[in-house]
């Protein structure tokens, strides 16, 4: 089941590149694998995919040492500092900067493990009081405030888009973020690069393509509507 969802899926990518033009290489999809048990990661890696999400630190730190190491993690949740510490060397990105003291604290775990971390600043482009994610204006500012930051490397944002029933009711949304990533590289901000659009997720990721998205992060339509217990 899994390899057909994953079939289907890849399909649609394909097809929402081709409608705007771009190489499928453009886009990277992220396997939402979070509540999902290691075996079902495990065939999904299998079928060649290497990109996976998660939104706990928890679980990615249960599931690093039992996956090949060769699969990037990437953080799409919510991201508290004291939990940096934990996956700082295990995440090849961070998706949900939405403020200067978790960057801050990224960054000096960064610094003790000698490397540079590659983050998003999540915008909370509908504002939506549930979500988080910081506004248009102060996705700016944050962005011009962790520049300064020597062990951060801001590649680009990341949106969580409303949950709606048709897809195109988002598109604005997605074009918005596209055109704010494109102002904010405009600035030439020292350890910025805009290159990085990650929205879309399992209901609207075709149209999210079709705006511009270079990561999309798909969980229901991979691996199902039901959550599983992560195994101890």
């Amino acid at each position: 089941m899994l390899k057909d969802n994953l079939s289907n899926v890849e399909a649609c990518v394909q097809a929402a590149c081709e409608k705007s033009g771009r190489k499928r290489s453009e886009v990277t999809l992220i396997a939402v694998s979070k509540t999902k048990p290691v075996d079902m990661l495990q065939e999904i890696y299998n079928e060649n995919v290497r990109d996976f999400g998660e939104n706990k630190v928890q679980e990615i730190c249960e599931k690093y040492d039992r996956l090949p190491h060769d699969l990037n993690w990437h953080m799409i949740g919510h991201l508290q500092r004291n939990k940096v510490k934990h996956i700082i060397d295990k995440v090849c990105l961070i998706h949900s900067v939405d403020s200067y003291r978790l960057a801050e604290e990224i960054n000096i775990q960064a610094k003790k493990h000698r490397l540079t971390m590659p983050i998003l600043i999540q915008v909370n482009i509908a504002d939506e009081q549930t979500k988080f994610g910081v506004s248009k204006d102060d996705a700016i500012l944050l962005t011009e405030e962790v520049s300064h930051l020597e062990n951060i490397c801001v590649q680009g944002l990341m949106t969580i888009a409303p949950f709606v029933e048709n897809p195109e009711d988002n598109r604005i949304y997605f074009r918005e973020i596209k055109q704010l990533a494109v102002d904010i590289a405009r600035k030439n901000l020292d350890n910025v690069d805009m290159a990085v659009l990650s929205m879309g997720m399992t209901g609207d990721y075709m149209v999210a393509i079709e705006e511009g998205a270079t990561m999309v992060r798909v969980g229901t339509g991979i691996f199902g509507e039901r959550a599983v217990s992560v195994p101890k």
